[in-house]
């Protein structure tokens, strides 16, 4: 047997390896104290609200589902695909759609697990509670690993040189879903959050998870549907897309070697064994800091990575230049760290600055917040175009397709500590939701303060995580552009600015990123409104505000729910189709430009908003720690509006921007063959679907901005919305 095939079989194993971790992991977390009925009152409540959401939105996504799997059958086979291939990609994109759910669906229920066995950890100490915590959401990170990496392997195996083909389906099903849990889980958590603090923090002066808010049983359930379930799905299919990338430039690459290959596979395989390594450690830091000990977890794997890949470049590939550029994204990985941590950490400058304007006022707060984004945007773009110059000058003499496999291999690397990463961003919203249900159920003063602390590391984590999920974008969009030029042809001819055609694409792809966030901000102020109003008629019950009388949580639940689910199709249908339209009407040079401006554009606005929001975050939870007068004061309202800013830009719109950049990349490369193809036989044909395909857009946009409400909640009672959601 050659040493290929014995790779591609270790591959496997490691895959199995990871997700058999995940189960270790997850006994130990049962194994755990539970904590007092009150505590375990709360965190079924959470329970029951996250599960019902996410049933409700794989319910309104199946036929969406159904109908693009008989396109993607077409697309391959319009294409002059062989029909097995055909088929194996309308499939793989079943079974990716599927694995993106399942690692959102159990590794949400997994966090929701954790968050109560935290609560009675850190009666212990922080450093038990941040185990359990980290744990919990390791479990999360190892599912997205071994079934991203199992999937992939299994299908390169079948397919061998065709597997890139089936793989793009496989790609396409996680970014699909990856989107509309992004898109959905943000409206539902960030309408709940910014209602639940207008009401109970600057009208009515109370905690943040006061019981006697109706609000706040939405607002935990939303960390667990939009940070945990929705992080989990965009890792997933960032993980995917960068292989079928990676692959698709491998079998262009002249002269052929299977080494190219086999490569990127096994670099993968490393990057899990290094992060159930890293992972586990976490717990053995002898610091105070939760955050430390995270960080000092990742260096380790870094370091174990990037040693073999050293060893895997030089023995097997003999080539130590695919070493350099996995080793690139590894570093670019922990720049990000690095770079994030700096721009949304409490204890760094940025948000020390931003905290002391809210001295005066929430409008001086918010100036220096967008400023702060602006800028923070700038670096990293720049820390990105330095990574990927450097692969131009390690494969400068072999060509452009080799230039654009070295991006495509700094993204495997990048991505190889997935592990890590969705275990740091899960641990945010089960920090979070331990923190409320302490709150909720009248927890101890010192235990609420360790929770507190970690609550205050989960907001950096979940910063940094957003980071990198938003550079792994950029790189994995990058990829699939070189992808694209590859498959259309236009790598050989070129796309020059000079172009009017690619001018047009260009300032069309840069706009859609505008209009996509204008729509999630809008859905989550929409709904918000409702939630204020909501909220507002509670606390007028006789007996709500003196706690004697307990809220009607489910109602605010049901509201969230609903409006999420009303923008799922509206959003969904405008990525999808915009890059077919823009194909079909104006071909497939402005299709070039148009994912050029949809990667730089999207790069940008996504940055910008997440740490603009994450410092806004942090800048408020200083305040709340005793900072210019604590809760109550004049700084701590206006840190509140800050905060209420910020939560749909960094937990909405600028996540959702990254599957949505890798939704119109991959539709571009499943549509461009039939393109091509059809401009070559009729243009006719082409205009009549742009036509109908502008209709379709259009209306999605007019629904999407309509502010006519679809429900009446005084026509719900309590009773039937506990029976709807069971």
């Amino acid at each position: 047997m050659s040493f290929e095939n014995i790779a591609l079989f270790a591959v496997v194993a490691v895959s199995i390896l990871a997700l058999l971790y995940a189960v270790f992991l997850a006994r130990q977390v049962f194994r755990e104290k539970t904590g007092t009925s009150k505590a375990q009152e709360v965190a079924e409540a959470i329970k029951s609200g996250a599960q019902a959401y996410l049933k409700r939105q794989f319910k309104a996504v199946s036929l969406l589902t159904i109908i693009l799997f008989i396109a993607i059958f077409a697309s391959a086979y319009f294409a002059k695909q062989p029909l097995n291939i055909s088929i194996a990609r309308a499939a793989a994109f079943l079974i990716g759609a599927f694995f993106s759910a399942t690692v959102g669906y159990l590794g949400m229920n997994m966090a929701i697990a954790g968050n109560r066995r935290v609560v009675v950890a850190a009666e212990r100490s922080i450093k038990e509670a941040l185990r359990i915590a980290y744990r919990s959401g390791t479990i999360t990170g190892m599912l997205t690993d071994g079934l991203g990496l199992l999937g992939g392997t299994v299908i390169f195996i079948i397919f061998k040189i065709k597997s890139p083909e089936v793989l793009l389906g496989f790609g396409f099903g996680g970014t699909l879903l990856a989107l509309f849990m992004r898109v959905g889980g943000g409206i539902y958590t960030k309408a709940a959050d910014v209602g639940a603090d207008l009401v109970g923090k600057v009208e009515k002066g109370i905690p943040e998870d006061d019981p006697r808010n109706a609000a706040v049983i939405a607002d935990l359930v939303g960390d667990n549907v939009g940070d945990c379930a929705g992080m989990a799905a965009d890792i997933f299919e960032s993980y995917e897309v960068t292989i079928v990338s990676a692959l698709i430039l491998a079998l262009a690459l002249q002269p052929f070697d299977i080494k190219w290959l086999i490569f990127p596979l096994l670099v993968r395989a490393i990057g899990v064994v290094s992060s159930i390594i890293g992972t586990y450690s976490v717990s053995w830091w002898k610091t105070k800091d939760p955050f430390k000990a995270m960080d000092f977890s990742y260096d380790l794997s870094s370091i174990i990575s990037t040693t073999s890949f050293f060893f895997i470049s030089y023995f097997y590939v003999h080539d130590l230049r695919v070493f350099w550029t996995t080793a690139l994204g590894i570093a670019l990985a922990i720049s990000f760290n690095k770079f994030t941590s700096y721009f949304t950490h409490p204890d760094h400058s940025p948000v020390t600055n931003l905290a002391k304007t809210t001295r005066t006022g929430p409008a001086t707060l918010i100036l220096n917040g967008i400023s702060l984004g602006f800028e923070s945007s700038v670096w990293a773009i720049l820390i990105i175009a330095v990574v990927i110059f450097a692969s131009i000058l390690i494969f400068m003499k072999s060509g452009i397709t080799f230039i654009l496999y070295g991006v495509a291999l700094t993204g495997i690397g990048m991505l190889s500590h997935t592990g890590n990463n969705v275990s740091m961003d899960v641990f945010g919203p089960i920090a979070d939701n331990a923190n409320g249900i302490a709150e909720m159920s009248g927890a101890g003063k010192e235990s609420r303060q360790r929770l507190a602390d970690l609550d205050a590391a989960g907001n950096t984590t979940k910063a940094i995580t957003k980071g990198i999920a938003i550079a792994s974008a950029v790189i994995a969009a990058v990829s699939l552009f070189g992808s694209f030029t590859e498959v259309t042809g236009l790598q050989k001819i070129g796309l020059s600015l000079s172009d009017p055609m690619v001018f047009i694409g260009l300032m069309i792809g840069g706009a859609i990123p505008f209009l996509f966030s204008s729509l999630a901000i809008k859905a989550v102020g929409r709904a918000a409104g409702i939630i204020v109003e909501e909220v507002r008629n509670q606390f007028k019950i006789p007996g709500v505000m003196t706690g004697e009388v307990k809220p009607q949580y489910a109602r605010v639940v049901e509201i969230c729910t609903r409006s999420a689910q009303k923008e799922l199709l509206n959003l969904g249908l405008i990525a999808i189709l915009t890059p077919i339209l823009v194909g079909f009407a104006l071909q497939e040079k402005a299709l070039g430009g148009f994912l050029a401006g949809i990667i730089l554009s999207g790069q940008l606005l996504a940055v910008f908003m997440a740490n603009s929001g994450g410092a806004w975050d942090n800048a408020k939870k200083k305040i709340e720690d005793g900072l210019y007068g604590g809760k109550g004061s004049e700084a701590h309202k206006a840190s509140v509006i800050g905060d209420t800013i910020g939560d749909p830009l960094k937990d909405t719109a600028g996540p959702a921007l990254n599957p949505m950049i890798k939704v119109i990349n991959l539709v571009s490369l499943l549509i461009a063959p039939v393109i091509i193809t059809m401009r070559n036989q009729s243009h006719i044909s082409g205009y009549i679907i742009s036509v109908i395909l502008l209709i379709v857009i259009v209306w999605a946009i007019w629904r999407s901005k309509s502010d006519k409400v679809t429900f009446k909640m005084e026509e719900i009672s309590e009773d039937e919305i506990n029976n709807k959601n069971k």
